[in-house]
């Protein structure tokens, strides 16, 4: 994308955010009688998989979108938030949209008086809908952004399949403060007769799936039990009650990208959607989703000592936490952490995970940043036992003072905006 088209998406989002509410409010009503409205455009989407889960949608969706393309089919996609660009947010008939699009359709919402009526979100959800309905593909791909059974995205009347992401404590004042009530947000999104995947879950979670799903007389489908992904010497096996695959390593790296893949490929399957072993091992090397234990080699790279890597990582609750120091417990080398957190996480839990793994912890605070966590607070939350960056590149020189060997060193804390880590020029 061009520095114009790059300067018409920051332009529109920034716009979008003055228009409409910021507030979470979870309801549905709002966005059905808008889109009542307006012809119903939810209803007039193509088979849609629904993806709900504390950590993993994003890169469920990414497999998934890769799959169909390698397939040959066009998908939709609508995920958030966005990384760098707004239209990241959209992808229709298989591409990122384009900013042209994404304006005329705020300025037709604006004409139809979405901002009188509808939050940030639900404006951003009914666009997503707009957009879909107008044009073909074969499958509609959705992500929940909070929650699942009062988020926007639930006004889809019918499901070919929904796919549940690894579910742990995150957002409580919304969705509740015990494990089992997040579980029945997020099960809100099975629909009547669709059939549900997931993944390995705590047993008071999959007791609520699968509550939910014998309401709805709905198929449950769980790893280890109706489906099996594992690393094998040559690469990595996935079946089920139909078939064996083999697959060759993801491009997505760290252990917990097994679950996704397996909950990605299993609710295409689900669906109906049947990729060839060729197609489906084309898009497991193919797939791309930044800012998940992604390897960079922009700017920043440049500030460690010679020889070290630079990665970057979305993760920011505890769930997301132990995935990670999984992953970062196989580091050989350890690994120095640079972390920024949002002011309504609590980042103790968080800190506590990763510290085990970490030579040392550096924390952040971008200049311009929204909402960000003063480093006098996470350094609190780390028992004193924190280091202030105070900002990412002087952290990453920071990080050459104190080593003077190969090191890895990894940028934590959320998907970051333009004002952040991860600005296009730096990765």
């Amino acid at each position: 994308m061009g520095i114009a088209q790059e300067a018409c998406d920051d332009i529109l989002f920034r716009q979008i955010q003055l228009e409409y509410s910021p507030k979470i409010d979870l309801s549905l009503d709002r966005l059905v009688g808008f889109l009542d409205r307006i012809g119903n455009p939810h209803l007039r989407l193509p088979p849609v998989i629904h993806v709900a889960g504390t950590n993993g949608k994003g890169s469920t969706c990414a497999f998934m979108h890769s799959i169909c393309r390698a397939a040959g089919w066009k998908a939709h996609v609508y995920t958030s938030p966005h990384l760098v660009q707004f239209r990241e947010r959209y992808v229709v008939s298989g591409e990122e949209a384009d900013p042209t699009l994404l304006d005329a359709v705020f300025r037709e919402l604006r004409r139809l008086g979405a901002p009188d009526t509808l939050t940030l979100f639900e404006a951003m959800t009914a666009a997503a809908f707009l957009i879909f309905a107008a044009n073909p593909a074969d499958v509609c791909i959705l992500e929940v952004g909070l929650g699942g059974r009062l988020d926007a995205t639930n006004v889809v009347a019918c499901c070919a399949a929904a796919a549940i992401t690894s579910i742990s404590l995150d957002h409580q004042e919304f969705l509740g403060h015990r494990l089992e009530d997040i579980a029945l947000e997020k099960a809100g999104i099975i629909k009547p007769g669709s059939p549900v995947v997931t993944g390995r879950q705590e047993p008071a979670v999959l007791q609520r799936l699968a509550s939910r799903a014998g309401s709805q007389g709905s198929s449950l489908r769980v790893r280890d039990v109706s489906w099996r992904i594992a690393r094998e010497p040559d690469g990595i096996q996935f079946s089920d009650e139909d078939d064996v695959i083999r697959l060759p390593e993801p491009a997505l790296k760290g252990r917990h990208q097994l679950d996704n893949l397996g909950i990605a490929l299993g609710a295409l399957r689900a669906a109906d959607f049947r990729p060839s072993p060729a197609a489906i091992a084309c898009g497991v090397r193919q797939v791309v989703w930044p800012g998940r234990l992604q390897r960079l080699d922009g700017a920043l790279s440049g500030i460690p000592p010679t020889g070290s890597e630079l990665w970057v990582d979305g993760a920011h609750n505890p769930g997301g936490a132990a995935a990670l120091a999984a992953e970062l417990r196989h580091w050989d080398d350890g690994c120095t952490l640079i972390v920024g957190m949002k002011s309504d996480r609590d980042p103790r839990p968080f800190l506590e995970t990763l510290w085990p793994c970490a030579e040392n912890v550096f924390v952040v605070s971008e200049p311009g940043q929204y909402d960000a966590t003063a480093i006098d607070d996470l350094i609190r939350a780390s028992g004193g036992r924190a280091l202030s960056g105070p900002t990412v590149p002087q952290a990453l020189r920071n990080v050459k003072e104190l080593a003077r060997r190969y090191l890895r060193v990894s940028l934590l804390g959320g998907r970051s905006s333009k004002d952040g880590p991860c600005r296009a020029g730096d990765i």
